[in-house]
């Protein structure tokens, strides 16, 4: 009877048995990413992680959640999925460490109507690549199976981080002031953010295909845009050591804040960690702008006011540093072939941002 419930099931579009068999590679995917608190094997119900608390006087964790997005229709057209882990990991290790916090451990979601092999293993090499490179253990996940719920060749995913910020280290933003400045760090590309946007203008305005070329890139339209989304995870923690003293008061501190520049841009990133009285002035020109960007000012017809809030226009992360460190912080980044400039300012005014 069970191998008639099973085969009933494969009719159904679920295959448990492929399930299985790809499931069974995960061991070897995964051993990159291990991490002395890991506790079992991955395959249980529950992933286990023994905090080592002896390490903190008072440990915060730090979770987010996130998905890629429409990049998703890239790597549906070109077939190319391992870069899809590694930018979802890295994403979400972004998004925790504008806290200070370092990533302990990550858990995926896959769902999918048929499960395809190589997409599968392709996923999880992504994953187990950034994890690893993030020092971040990958402990569980989920993969389901659903079939007639997605588009044929088609799939999403999802994923959930986990980090640890001692909290009085935390960065909240309570230290920003008037004179502070700015320094922006250089995304590779899009990274998360635009991609609805973007494909309209390439793919359906401009009527180019994956593997277009235009001038100015160095491939096709397809790779420039699966470049995978930067981890400023690892310099961040290497600034906040040698900047940030472990008991200096909010507002003695050399690294202020932190802002993820994700969806909404500069407009809406910037004021999620600024005080009620301050402003934040963008200043453009005052970094270089990727060749992708300035093709999608070009040829898109988007009000600049708007791409300035849908992309990240070539900075992925921001600081908010005092001004008098700003010359020492900067030379500690190039010391970390991580280009940065100072794009803006702290200035009064009701917590809003502005791109001048």
């Amino acid at each position: 009877m069970a191998g008639m419930k099973e085969n009933a099931y494969a009719r159904a579009g679920v295959d448990i048995e492929l399930g299985n068999r790809v499931k069974a590679t995960l061991p070897q995917l995964l051993a990159s990413t291990h991490r002395p608190e890991v506790l079992g094997k991955v395959g249980g119900f529950g992933g286990l992680f023994a905090l080592d608390v002896k390490k903190y006087r008072q440990p915060v964790l730090v979770s987010s959640t996130d998905g890629v997005g429409t990049k998703l229709k890239l790597a549906f057209a070109m077939d190319k999925h391992d870069t899809i882990g590694e930018d979802l990991v890295n994403h979400c290790v972004d998004d925790i460490a504008v806290l200070g916090a370092e990533p302990l451990f990550f858990l995926d979601y896959i769902g999918t109507g048929r499960l395809e092999p190589h997409v599968f293993t392709e996923l999880i090499t992504g994953f187990a690549r950034g994890c690893a490179a993030n020092r971040c253990a990958l402990i569980g996940g989920e993969t389901a199976q659903m079939p007639g719920f997605y588009q044929p060749g088609e799939y999403d995913v999802s994923g959930t981080i986990v980090g640890v910020v001692e909290k009085s280290r935390m960065l909240n933003g309570k230290g920003i002031r008037p004179g502070d400045a700015i320094i922006g760090l250089a995304a590779s590309g899009l990274h998360t953010n635009g991609y609805s946007l973007a494909r309209k203008i390439f793919f359906e305005q401009m009527k180019l295909r994956p593997t277009s070329r235009l001038a100015g890139l160095d491939g096709t339209i397809g790779a420039e845009l699966l470049k995978v989304h930067v981890s400023y995870g690892p310099l961040v923690q290497q600034l906040l050591r040698k900047f940030n003293a472990p008991d200096a008061p909010a507002t003695g501190r050399v690294i202020k804040g932190l802002a993820h520049i994700t969806g909404g841009g500069f407009i809406d990133n910037l004021p999620r960690v600024l005080p009620a009285k301050c402003d934040v002035v963008i200043r453009k020109g005052s970094w270089d702008i990727l060749p992708i960007f300035q093709i999608i000012q070009e040829k898109g017809g988007v009000p600049e006011a708007e791409l300035y809030q849908v992309f990240n226009m070539g900075i992925g992360m921001t600081l908010f540093v005092a001004a008098d460190q700003v010359a020492a912080v900067l030379k500690f980044i190039a010391a970390r072939k991580t280009k940065a400039w100072v794009i803006g300012e702290v200035v009064k005014g009701t917590g809003v941002s502005r791109v001048v």
